[in-house]
């Protein structure tokens, strides 16, 4: 019945907050860099903070509250930046600010050494700007989250308590309703920053909790598809000379949606299936193949994502064509 109530509490802000964006214009105007073309509402994602509040309303705790602190900064910072651009500087500051509230309820202070805390700063800030970074098409966000979020309730009502269910359900049913709004073929919202860090920060703080209690670091594996693809196209960039914190158009997701044309919904769904999958075997085979079930994974997908470079090369030929032809 408490599922149901946060069901219907969320839909009813993410209308509410479709009013305001509307009335102050919040919205996200296509460029030559986007992967949409049509002007939508931005900032939808802001139910992934409404679910963190309700979250902590309905199961209050001291580490609610420093959860609920950590979301906020981030939330906060982001939905600024949404409306009016901050520097780079502006958003680390937070960024750091928020994964020491995480940092703190996970008790990393004063059981690791110094060099570990940073090292976590720095990996753990890098995967909430790769998720941010991956959100350019309908259902992608949405989906990817729920493909980690699945895996994690399995790990942790049949392997490793690791946290309390609801920690986990909420962001799962504020995804549900996040997707009722933007999986469509024009998306009523988009996430903007304000969800797709919001939620990141979310996941993060629960991989963080599930590899401290374990002290294993294979369930980053829950995060391979958007980690593969992230550092791979971060590579590409360095060696094509870009400024990687630029927007861009050259994730192998972008390729299949702007450069080869596939329906932005079928490319999320292929990015959740195979998320799905290999966190699915890791589950399943790392017991008895240990961290090779890790490197096999990465190695397929790394060959996999090499086939974008063929993509790339075929879409130029067929531009080249049609110019010669013009």
């Amino acid at each position: 019945m408490i599922y149901l109530l946060v069901i219907i509490l969320l839909f009813l802000a993410e209308l509410i907050y479709f009013r305001i964006a509307d009335k102050y214009n919040i919205i996200d105007k296509p460029n030559e860099r986007s992967s949409h073309t049509q002007i939508t509402l931005r900032g939808g994602g802001i139910i992934y903070w409404v679910a963190a509040l309700l979250y902590v309303l309905f199961n209050p705790s001291e580490n609610g509250w420093w959860f609920l602190l950590g979301i906020t900064l981030m939330a906060g910072v982001s939905f600024w930046d949404d409306i009016k651009s901050l520097g780079q500087k502006t958003r680390l500051l937070f960024h750091l600010m928020a994964m020491t509230c995480a940092f703190y309820l996970a008790n990393l202070f004063g059981i690791y050494p110094w060099w570990v805390v940073v090292m976590g700063y720095v990996v753990f800030i890098g995967i909430v700007n790769a998720y941010n970074f991956m959100d350019g098409i309908n259902g992608i966000t949405g989906l990817y989250t729920l493909a980690v979020l699945l895996p994690m309730m399995y790990v942790n009502n049949y392997i490793q308590t690791f946290t309390d269910n609801d920690f986990l359900v909420f962001p799962l049913l504020a995804s549900v309703v996040f997707l009722f709004f933007n999986f469509r073929k024009r998306a009523k919202c988009f996430a903007g920053d304000v969800g797709s860090v919001s939620i990141a920060f979310w996941v993060v703080t629960l991989l963080l909790l599930l590899i401290i209690k374990t002290q294993n670091l294979v369930w980053i594996g829950f995060l391979l598809v958007y980690g593969v693809d992230s550092v791979c196209t971060i590579l590409h960039r360095i060696y094509l000379k870009q400024n990687i914190m630029e927007a861009h158009r050259l994730h192998f997701y972008q390729i299949l949606a702007n450069e080869r044309g596939m329906q932005h919904r079928l490319v999320s769904i292929i990015y959740f299936t195979v998320q799905l999958v290999c966190s699915s075997l890791i589950v399943t085979l790392y017991p008895i193949m240990g961290w090779w079930i890790f490197v096999i994974l990465t190695a397929t997908l790394v060959a996999a994502y090499g086939l974008k470079f063929r993509l790339m090369k075929i879409s130029v030929i067929k531009n080249d064509f049609k110019t010669n032809n013009i």
